[in-house]
């Protein structure tokens, strides 16, 4: 799967408590959406869960660190 680059709108918020009828809407809505799409917001979910950066994790080290010698 090619790696894709999702950006989250912090324009727009809701916050609802997910039980009773929250829940139902949630569970219908998700349901309407593609099995790829529900994955996509998983792992959006497990990213930002764990903290992930997605540029440090491409970084690669390309300097050593050496001791002068003296003399």
């Amino acid at each position: 799967m090619q790696e894709q680059h999702i950006r989250l709108d912090r324009s727009v918020l809701t916050i609802g408590d997910l039980t009773g009828q929250d829940a139902k809407a949630e569970a219908r809505y998700w349901l309407t959406r593609s099995p790829a799409e529900r994955l996509m917001a998983l792992e959006q979910l497990r990213m930002r869960l764990a903290n992930y950066d997605n540029i440090t994790s491409r970084l690669q080290r390309f300097y050593t660190i050496t001791e002068l010698i003296p003399g």
